[in-house]
């Protein structure tokens, strides 16, 4: 009796080891190192590089405050852009804490600017609480505000903006956006006349 167990749990051992090292380890590898070869940037977490030093992904957002940034999108991760802690807030479109924040964001905005409509994505926050992306529109929102605190034409702000709106892909899926990072990155690199 004994060797039947014994004969019958050898297979089973056998197959359980192979298929752990194959999908455990072979496999693992096997797609770590065509992702590294085909898309290294990406395998590695599209990191942005600022004089020889990481300064963010371009897939997770960051805080800018400062007037002479573009801002992101309001962040309900933890403290505010706290990758440990992405989540959005959870709250309802019913809910009073919601609809209280979302005022007292617009009444912010308004402050800088006398333009009635607020784009959404300025005053809401997305559900990971780390998007690096705002519309279009809500870039275009803010360069008054930047132009000002930089001392920079207005007309130069709007061809940066421009410049960095990223498509749809093939045209068709996605909506147009703006990578606050990138933009931010780019901005820094135009002096204070305008000029790169």
């Amino acid at each position: 009796m004994g060797k039947d167990i014994l004969s019958s749990l050898r297979p089973a051992l056998v197959m359980a080891l192979l298929f752990g090292t194959l999908l455990g380890l072979a496999y693992p590898l096997a797609m770590t190192g065509i992702g590294q070869m085909l898309f290294p940037a990406q395998a590695n977490g599209s990191l942005l590089y600022q004089d020889g030093r990481v300064v963010g992904s371009s897939l997770i957002g960051q805080n800018f405050n400062d007037p002479r940034y573009f801002h992101p999108r309001p962040s309900a991760a933890g403290k505010g852009y706290d990758g440990q802690a992405s989540s959005g807030s959870n709250l309802g479109p019913t809910s009073r804490a919601l609809a209280d924040r979302v005022k007292a964001d617009v009444a912010t905005l308004h402050q800088n600017t006398s333009d009635l409509f607020v784009p959404s994505d300025l005053a809401t926050a997305s559900a990971s609480g780390l998007d690096p992306h705002i519309s279009p529109e809500a870039a275009f929102y803010q360069i008054d505000r930047v132009a000002a605190a930089r001392g920079m034409p207005v007309a130069r702000l709007r061809a940066l903006v421009t410049q960095v709106i990223e498509r749809p892909l093939l045209g068709f899926l996605g909506e147009p956006r703006v990578n606050v990072l990138e933009l931010n990155r780019r901005l820094d690199g135009i002096g204070a006349n305008g000029r790169s």
